[in-house]
Order: structure tokens, then sequence, then C-alpha cells
């Protein structure tokens, strides 16, 4: 078992923090628009939700020294979490769950690069 340090985890925080705000301007370069970051509902917690034209994005983002790393920091049981709290969030929306909407996971890796993997958890 390891442990971290009070410093690591702040870090590793401000680090995930950081990747967000990365992940989060690559998408508005691209025209999408932000909702919400870090929204939480009773299912959980979504990284980003934005809107593509009529349709919700919700975004996972994960951050690690490489890309396959990052993308092996994502659990089934999360997948499956994050979907749950999109439905509940696209439930607040004027079509409710007919609202188009995808999940992406962003990667991030140790040299600030972004790899999207769009609707990356398909059903």
């Amino acid at each position: 078992m390891s442990f971290a340090s009070p410093a690591t985890g702040a870090l590793a925080y401000q680090a995930g923090l950081s990747a967000e705000a990365q992940v989060a301007a690559d998408y508005a370069a691209r025209g999408y628009r932000p909702l919400a970051t870090r929204w939480r509902g009773r299912c959980g917690e979504i990284d980003l939700v934005l809107a593509d034209g009529p349709g919700l994005v919700f975004v996972e983002v994960k951050k690690s020294r490489s890309f396959d790393r990052a993308a092996e920091a994502l659990s089934p049981r999360q997948a499956a979490r994050i979907c749950r709290a999109g439905e509940e969030f696209a439930g607040s929306q004027p079509n409710g769950l007919l609202t188009e909407m995808r999940v992406d996971v962003a990667l991030v890796n140790g040299f600030g690069e972004i790899r999207i993997l769009e609707n990356a958890l398909m059903a």
C-alpha cells in the first residue's frame, strides 16, 4: 500500500484542475459552449459539460504521464457513474432525456498534450 503526502495530493489536485482547464479551452476553440465545470448531481460528478448545438457533451478528463496510463485510470464503475450523472443533467434540460448526448474522455499526458476520445462510453 502506498501513501501520498498531503503535498502530493494537493499537487495532483492542481494538475487535474489545470488539465480540465486545458481541455475546456480546446473544446471552446472548436466551438463548444461550456455549461458546467465539475458538475455534481446525486449520481456523481462530471468534469465538463458542454453544449454542441442542441446536444450535450459530457467530458471526463484523465491526466497521467502517458495517454495509456490516463486511459487506464477510468474504471468501468466510474464510466457507469458518469453516464448516470449525464442522464441526470440531461433531465434538467428542456428536451430532457430526448436531448442528444455523448460522453467523451479527454486524455492529457505529461507533456500537456490532449487526446480526445469522442463518444468513448457508447452504450
